[in-house]
């Protein structure tokens, strides 16, 4: 380095360069940091760059591959189902990316583009957080690193192979980069959609790619090596301690957003704007943007959280929309259209005061009625499907509080038996599970559920298949 250069390396706090292996030696433009008082930098690298550069300290990691044998153990151990939701939302902005580089190009978007977009999910903005990572072989604050700033005032530092990007907040984000990586890879050499990951549709996994969509993921791939970046606020010369720390640090002193909150303000999942474009805007609920409903003055709301609940059952036949992709929820539409119409004849559902005069206001009941239907549908069962709609339009179902039926597990077996003849063989076990369904309250006259819903609505939907004769779930057909 020459003279102004040192002067400069001193002023921005560095002492210079040691042990650095010239061959591997690359030039990074930083922004140099303050963050609460320890020096960081921040670094803008291409996603395939970042992957080659970084490394995570988790216990697999570590004992797997021999370059990083005897490094400290920082990091928890990698949850596959969210490093593919976040996979699947990088593939999603990669789309936005090709879009914005077509345009640049005054190249205009092909049929097939469109097509492929739509199926992955559109949103109205994308963007990866920073993530944040440790240079281990370094000195505190980076204290030995080669740092330099040229007469324009760009600032950069010089970094070898010895400089692993440690990360400590952000594995999950770095492994989803890899799995978009593989799964392009794979289409664009192969010509073949391959079945894991799984991050394009369920119809198309093994499948095939037709030339026009061959052109397409050859230019995503080409955005996703090029133009795609990602920010990483480097930390310098912490020890394993210091990481555990900065991680708890970085994902406990976060305030939680409130689900009705995050879902209000979501443009991107297709069962949410479903509930949005359809149920809300349609008038077929009123949707309560907090995450409890009080009984007392209920004006007849169901809150945007228990709504979601509800959908993902009747959509997926799951407890939350994660992996909801836009193809099976157009598929599914109509089927769910008729489920919230059907819903909107129960008497007083959606009136002011609503949870007192129906048990249908609670949630854990419309999720029994979800499962109902997606399961009678899922069987191709239409007769079984039509017999539900008709006994709820017709009243065989009663929806009241007054219904002796939500005491059951209130009452002595031969009560039981004397008042619900057959019932028991439609319900699961007793010694299976939780039976506490809820209670009556004789001074109000109204039955409420209990909040372990994933317990009871299982039995609620058997409830209802014996009240309207529909096929027992736990005798098998001939």
């Amino acid at each position: 380095m020459n003279t102004d250069n040192q002067e400069n390396t001193i002023q921005l706090g560095f002492e210079g360069t040691q042990n650095f292996d010239a061959a591997s030696e690359r030039e990074y433009t930083i922004l140099n940091g303050y963050n609460l008082g320890s020096r960081t930098m921040l670094l803008c690298l291409p996603m395939s760059e970042f992957y080659d550069k970084s490394a995570v300290a988790n216990q697999q990691n570590i004992s797997d591959l021999k370059r990083f044998s005897g490094e400290p153990v920082a990091q928890r151990r990698l949850d596959p189902n969210h490093t593919l939701g976040l996979a699947k939302y990088i593939l999603k902005g990669l789309f936005a990316a090709l879009e914005t580089y077509y345009h640049k190009k005054a190249q205009p978007p092909t049929s097939t583009f469109h097509e492929l977009r739509k199926a992955v999910g559109i949103q109205p903005y994308l963007s990866l957080q920073p993530l944040v990572a440790n240079i281990r072989a370094c000195k505190p604050g980076g204290a030995d690193l080669k740092v330099s700033r040229n007469s324009g005032g760009k600032v950069s530092v010089f970094l070898t192979g010895q400089h692993v990007l440690w990360v400590v907040d952000g594995q999950h984000r770095r492994e989803a980069l890899r799995l978009v990586n593989d799964f392009l890879t794979d289409v664009t050499s192969r010509h073949v959609y391959p079945k894991r990951p799984a991050l394009f549709s369920d119809t198309a996994k093994g499948e095939g790619v037709e030339p026009a969509e061959l052109a397409v993921w050859n230019d995503l791939h080409e955005v996703a090596r090029s133009i795609s970046t990602v920010m990483v606020e480097v930390h310098l010369g912490l020890n394993a301690e210091q990481e555990r720390q900065l991680f708890f640090d970085l994902n406990n002193y976060s305030k939680k957003v409130e689900s009705a909150l995050a879902y209000n303000f979501d443009q991107s999942n297709p069962i949410n704007l479903y509930i949005k474009e359809k149920l809300e805007a349609g008038g077929i609920l009123k949707l309560a943007d907090k995450d409890k409903n009080e009984w007392d003055n209920h004006d007849g709301s169901i809150t945007r959280k228990d709504a979601v609940a509800v959908n993902a059952i009747l959509f997926l036949n799951k407890t939350n929309i994660k992996t909801a992709s836009p193809e099976k929820v157009a598929s599914h539409t109509k089927d769910a259209d008729r489920f919230w119409s059907l819903v909107k004849s129960i008497p007083h559902f959606g009136e002011p005061g609503a949870k007192k005069k129906t048990v249908a206001a609670q949630p854990v009941v419309l999720k029994a009625l979800a499962k109902l239907f997606h399961q009678f549908r899922s069987a191709g069962d239409m007769q079984s499907l039509q017999n539900l709609v008709d006994g709820i339009e017709k009243g065989k179902m009663d929806f009241s509080h007054s219904n002796q039926i939500w005491r059951y597990y209130l009452l002595e077996k031969p009560d039981r038996d004397n008042a619900f003849p057959g019932l028991e063989s439609y319900l699961p076990h007793e010694s299976e599970g939780n039976r506490d369904i809820g209670g009556f309250n004789s001074t109000e006259g109204v039955f409420r559920f209990g909040a372990k819903h994933n317990d009871i609505f299982p039995i609620l939907a058997d409830m209802i298949r014996w009240t309207l004769g529909l096929p027992n779930r736990h005798v098998v057909s001939p």
